[in-house]
């Protein structure tokens, strides 16, 4: 029986594990991998390969109801998923969880927006990319917030370069330090209204600058990946591969290397640690499926399964050496949980472009980088930190007609005749890090599988809401200064999780004793496991995060393997 659970250990054991597919957890595998690690990437949810996916070419009258879902399925099946107002139709449903399956509780409404399935939530994200600058990893230290990054923008710089170069961002430089330009590829373009709004931007307001996102979507073909085809059906997933993803861009690389193995339905509830080697030896999962408790071991573990989702796994981790949590002497684990609040802006018409049109339909919008509190000049005394906007110019589409009264040739007439041209803007906004806003395991509650759920005890405190009222007037402000009509402003209500941009819970620092991480990414107290997805974010900026977490991802691990190969670790 011995030499049995010697062999079966033997064929658990890999160089390396990674513990989610997703954003940050598909460049692990593909970095660890490349660099010669016998790798095992651990996934909760089922196998999804680039091309599998079903609705893809499908017109709206080919989906079931016209591509609504029954109002029975959003309060049950989809009661959290659905509160986007937007994800979850017949064509993108499979990729949101079950919340019934998938239960948490709400000590303050938090909107947790999940995909678990290889991939993740690559296949689902919003694919805007924009670097942090010096600004951002220096202002907790500069105002006396939270606890200093324990590195700067020329530690990562390198980095963005090398994600960047592989992933394809279309984008225009504009050579703003607050939003540092990056590696591009040609931009997509900007219609007549957003030109327009442009030029008149720029004359009336110093340091303001309409651009177009920078976004993760091929404008040329680029690494065996094909261009964006214009059809707007990305969160159907792209089957030319034009939008980064795990399943088309960083998996596919992984598994050409021979090194790549991967287990779905893999639901990991504990990382294993020795107390007297002092480290991570590997992991205990629960098959999704047979609900059979797993054991998987190897030399480094990379924890990658999304910010709530790595910070459960820590939480659970519990060991006479870490009873509150595996690296939590801080105290700081589940702590600092941020999101961008956002939902905030103003619109308006535009006449005088009646006789243009554009073609087909651009997968991404224009984008206002931050513009206050990044110099004396724009300095505010009501709030600290600042806000971006995305948002652009459109005609309304043909289904404005749905409540017109006329039929017949009258309805075919105005149905041939665009819609009224409309521009409108939405804010984002930076969220301080806060002590009490946090996570933490609920015993008493738990899922299908028999594990601990998580109660959410997260808000949005005042420098949120002076910030939100300078969104939406600010937002306004530029409209009217560019001489659009009926300017409106609107508020739409957020709370954390709503933005899909959840960071914290296991944060980076200097000092072990206000941290999780340190400046490599590794847990203190555990050298050779390391967490390099949102949940290592010791602030939020405004900008969105994911291309950071993919720089983060490959510095750490090619920190990792250089430590290895010194036999640190």
């Amino acid at each position: 029986m011995a030499n049995l659970n010697i062999k079966s250990k033997e064929e658990n054991t890999y160089d390396a594990i990674v513990i989610g597919s997703g954003i940050s957890g598909g460049w692990a595998a593909k970095e660890l991998c490349q660099k010669g690690l016998k790798t095992l990437v651990l996934e909760r949810g089922r196998d999804v390969k680039h091309g599998d996916y079903p609705t893809a070419n499908m017109e709206y009258w080919d989906l079931p109801f016209r591509d609504r879902v029954p109002q029975k399925e959003l309060d049950t099946t989809y009661r959290v998923q659905s509160r986007t107002g937007w994800a979850i139709n017949q064509a993108t449903k499979h990729w949101f969880v079950d919340d019934e399956e998938h239960p948490y509780t709400e000590k303050k409404r938090f909107d947790w927006i999940r995909g678990y399935q290889v991939g993740g939530r690559s296949l689902i994200w919003g694919r805007h990319c924009y670097r942090w600058s010096e600004m951002d990893f220096t202002a907790n230290e500069r105002e006396g917030i939270a606890t200093p990054w324990p590195i700067g923008y020329k530690d990562i710089e390198p980095w963005y370069d090398y994600v960047e170069r592989f992933v394809g961002i279309a984008g225009m430089k504009e050579g703003l330090a607050q939003c540092p330009d990056g590696q591009f590829l040609p931009p997509l373009p900007m219609n007549c209204v957003e030109k327009d709004f442009r030029e008149k931007v720029a004359k009336h307001f110093d340091g303001r600058v309409i651009t177009i996102g920078r976004v993760a979507h091929l404008t040329q073909p680029h690494n065996g990946r094909g261009k964006c085809q214009n059809r707007n059906r990305c969160m159907r997933g792209c089957p030319f591969g034009a939008y980064f993803s795990s399943n088309s861009a960083t998996i596919p690389v992984a598994m050409a290397t021979g090194n790549f193995t991967i287990r779905p339905h893999s639901i990991v509830h504990e990382i294993i640690y020795d107390k007297d080697k002092k480290k991570a030896i590997g992991v205990r999962i629960t098959d999704a499926l047979s609900k059979e408790t797993k054991e998987y071991f190897s030399r480094i573990i990379f924890c990658n399964a999304s910010t709530l989702g790595s910070t459960q796994i820590l939480m659970n981790s519990k060991s006479e050496r870490f009873p509150n949590g595996l690296g939590n002497d801080s105290d700081v684990l589940g702590r600092y949980i941020m999101d961008h609040h956002f939902r905030y802006g103003a619109s308006a018409n535009v006449e005088g472009f009646e006789s243009v049109y554009y073609k087909g339909r651009r997968p991404t919008e224009c984008y206002v980088p931050r513009f206050r509190n990044i110099d004396k000049k724009s300095e505010r005394k009501d709030y600290i930190r600042g806000f971006g906007f995305q948002g652009g110019a459109s005609r309304a589409p043909w289904w404005r007609l749905v409540s017109e009264y006329t039929y017949g040739a009258d309805l075919k007439e105005a149905a041939l005749q665009p819609g009224n041209w409309n521009i409108g803007l939405m804010g984002f906004g930076e969220t301080l890090p806060y002590e009490d806003n946090r996570v933490t395991l609920n015993e008493d509650k738990r899922d299908k599988w028999g594990l601990p759920t998580l109660n959410m005890d997260v808000e949005y405190k005042e420098n949120e809401k002076a910030m939100k009222k300078d969104m939406m007037e600010s937002a306004a402000e530029m409209l009217d200064a560019a001489g659009y009509k009926d300017v409106d402003t609107w508020d739409m209500g957020s709370w954390p999780g709503l933005g899909i941009h959840e960071m914290g819970g296991a944060r980076m620092g200097k000092d072990s004793k206000t941290s999780v991480l340190n400046k490599n990414n590794q847990v203190h107290g555990v050298p050779n496991l390391f967490i390099t997805d949102g949940s290592c974010m010791t602030s939020s900026a405004c900008q969105n995060p994911s291309i950071t977490y993919m720089a983060l991802t490959a510095r750490a691990c090619d920190f990792a393997v250089k430590e290895l190969k010194k036999q640190n670790l």
